[in-house]
């Protein structure tokens, strides 16, 4: 029988913020892939950008918890 894996509150929010940050990810590759013109193209350059320092910061803080024991 599968073990469903529930998390502490704090790493849910880590979790979910990374989920996030994929999705703006996902969101920028669309829409810079539908764009009509330049603005459009630095607004989604900012949504990537943004995407993968938040991404980045999830994972750390991941890493961080997993390493300290505090991912249960």
């Amino acid at each position: 029988m599968a073990r469903i894996m529930t998390l502490k509150k704090c790493n849910e929010n880590i979790l979910q913020a990374f989920n996030m940050a994929q999705d703006l990810i996902k969101l920028a590759e669309d829409g810079d892939g539908f764009r009509e013109d330049e603005s459009c193209g630095v607004l989604f350059g900012v949504i990537r950008d943004s995407g993968y320092k938040i991404k980045d910061l999830a994972e750390q803080e991941m890493k961080k918890h997993q390493a300290n024991g505090k991912w249960k």
